[in-house]
């Protein structure tokens, strides 16, 4: 039998082809960033280090060889900006720190929960709320420690009222980093899928879904995330 024009149903239609499947893992970190990262950790790690060796009476006779810490200690503090100034030139790297540098509604809302140990979901974008006050605080910390130790470094550039302020400032406030960042690392090594997005690069999109709902991977490149006004 010849089928007549308009005689198909609607079951003849050609069926969508099903939507395509979302990879498993997503991209959160270029190489550039990582690279940043893992430069200024090494060296606040070995600024961290010497500066233990020399304030703590046992670690600086266990280890001897005070000079060459001291030296050690100078010129990792003095290069610890570097890493920063130098990953400017990628893209990634600049729009992370646009991110870091913005604080908006919902980063206050995911403060609350965290201050109150809420168990409800928390609203992030690609960096949470702690990140970014951890991220402001350790940078400025970090000018401040520079400062004060080109003054006790370089003796003759200020008067001895100065340079006893700076001691005083540089050796409280390298405590509190050393607590700071001993957090960080420990907060670190509480989440293994963040430690592996900046390790590869990549995580597990659920773990995306779930500790970031606002970030929209594959945009990171793109610039500062938008405000959302509704949070």
């Amino acid at each position: 039998m010849t089928p007549t024009p308009g005689s198909a149903g609607p079951t003849d239609a050609k069926t969508p082809p099903p939507p395509p499947e979302l990879p498993y893992t997503v991209r959160r970190f270029t190489p550039g960033v990582r690279w940043v990262h893992r430069a200024t950790a090494w060296l606040m790690g070995a600024c961290v280090v010497t500066a233990a060796i020399l304030y703590v009476p046992q670690f600086a006779e266990a280890v001897g060889r005070r000079e060459l810490v001291v030296r050690v200690h100078e010129i990792c503090g003095v290069l610890l900006p570097v890493p920063v100034l130098a990953g400017l030139v990628s893209r990634a790297v600049r729009a992370d720190l646009g991110r870091l540098n913005r604080f908006y509604p919902y980063d206050r809302t995911w403060l609350r929960s965290a201050l109150r140990r809420l168990r409800e979901p928390r609203p992030a974008d690609k960096f949470n709320a702690g990140q970014k006050v951890y991220a402001g605080w350790i940078a400025g910390a970090c000018l401040v420690m520079l400062g004060t130790g080109l003054v006790m470094w370089f003796t003759h550039l200020a008067p001895i009222e100065v340079r006893i302020g700076s001691t005083f400032v540089h050796d409280w406030l390298s405590l509190a980093v050393g607590i700071v960042v001993a957090g960080h690392v420990w907060m670190a090594f509480g989440d293994p899928e963040a430690r592996r997005g900046m390790r590869t690069g990549s995580v597990e999109r659920r773990w995306a879904e779930r500790e970031h709902p606002l970030w929209e991977p594959g945009g990171d490149d793109a610039g500062p995330e938008p405000r959302l006004d509704d949070e």
